[in-house]
């Protein structure tokens, strides 16, 4: 693989709506892929799903490298790229190596400059001080002028070309096809079997589009590696919707996006100062306010192991077992303390608490994509 670099980021619905070797693909059953998806090796990787490809147990997500439309106040400037680097070069000084991007971030209307081209920067210009091993993801716009298996494998040669690399770990379909997915899914199929990725997964899939996927990619003998979508603490679909349970069910790795909510579980922000942007929206005065005594208590759990509020709430996920959170990290600071989510574990009671006070509060999410 190019550069050493294996073959990685989830975010909401986007605003804008190698070369060809043998491969034979493992063969999947729902029982090995099950134990797979919970296996760790001896470097604290988790496998994602029945793949065999391994990830670290938290990754980086992308969204906001190079975007204008969401993050960073509509404008992107030398100081943004340097602080986006810094976040890259933190993560793997901390022993994170695992990257979500995907080709619509930073993309066209919606940034400066595309996130998986920063990305395959990033990555050149650390090779070019030691040897460094990257996981990759990225993920296939499924828009509505893209048709077949064919579209895949022409938008993934083209995201291999802006990453620098020859193959990515794992190549996922961001988001359901209005037209449906079974051509999508074929094409994930040929990208496996053209060695262009080592593992395929999907995003924002319900459960029943996310069993669909399972069965037609087996009939190849090809594991669905994951399912990428939004969970955190106070969100908790995956969990209300069966997509959790399918995912345990079916040995598939959750990726969680937005994991810390976009910044609400971090304690930064309060009634007196909420988020701008179109986080703004979601995340009113009158909702925090309604958060604050979660907030007090994650800070109180938190205060006990000498950990920051967000370190609490991505170790929750962790804890949920078979889910591997992917926040946005914007600078080298947001990177060394996701990192520190790792290495410890809250209390089945402290969990169960969380989830408890939890129930009291919940965002509305203005595109719920995985009810599509």
């Amino acid at each position: 693989m190019a550069l050493q670099v294996a073959g990685g980021a989830g975010g909401v619905l986007p605003p804008l709506l190698a070369r060809r070797r043998a491969f034979r693909p493992p063969r999947a059953s729902a029982a090995s892929a099950a134990a797979a998806a919970t296996a760790k090796d001896e470097d604290g990787k988790v496998a994602l799903g029945g793949s065999g490809v391994a990830v670290t147990k938290l990754g980086i997500g992308a969204w906001s490298w190079g975007d204008t439309t969401y993050w960073n106040e509509f404008q992107w400037d030398d100081r943004k790229l340097k602080a986006a680097k810094g976040a890259f070069d933190a993560s793997i000084d901390c022993g994170i190596t695992f990257f979500d991007t995907a080709e619509v971030y930073g993309a066209g209307v919606s940034g400066a400059i595309n996130s998986e081209s920063l990305l395959g920067r990033f990555i050149k210009e650390r090779q070019q001080k030691e040897q460094v091993e990257v996981a990759i993801a990225t993920k296939f716009a499924a828009l509505p002028w893209r048709f077949g298996r064919g579209s895949v494998i022409s938008a993934l040669k083209a995201s291999l070309d802006r990453l620098g690399v020859s193959s990515v770990e794992l190549y996922q379909l961001h988001w359901p096809g209005i037209w449906g997915n079974e051509g999508y899914l074929d094409g994930l199929g040929d990208a496996v079997e053209q060695g262009l990725v080592k593992a395929v997964g999907v995003s924002n899939y319900s459960e029943k589009r996310l069993r669909d996927a399972y069965e037609r990619l087996k009939k190849r003998g090809i594991p669905l590696a994951s399912n990428q979508v939004n969970y955190s603490l106070i969100y908790r679909n995956p969990e209300e919707n069966g997509v959790k349970a399918a995912c345990d069910e079916l040995g598939i790795t959750l990726i969680a996006y937005s994991p810390i909510a976009q910044g609400a579980l971090t304690g930064k922000y309060t009634p007196d100062n909420p988020p701008k942007g179109p986080r703004g929206r979601i995340y009113t005065p009158e909702f925090l306010t309604k958060l604050q005594p979660l907030i007090n208590r994650i800070k109180e759990i938190g205060g006990n192991y000498e950990r920051t509020p967000t370190q609490v709430v991505l170790n929750w996920l962790v804890c949920q077992g078979n889910v591997v959170p992917i926040p946005g990290a914007k600078n080298a600071e947001q990177a060394k303390e996701f990192a520190g989510a790792l290495g410890w574990s809250l209390t089945g009671d402290e969990v169960e608490e969380l989830r408890s006070m939890a129930r009291e509060v919940k965002p509305v999410i203005g595109f719920p994509v995985e009810k599509l």
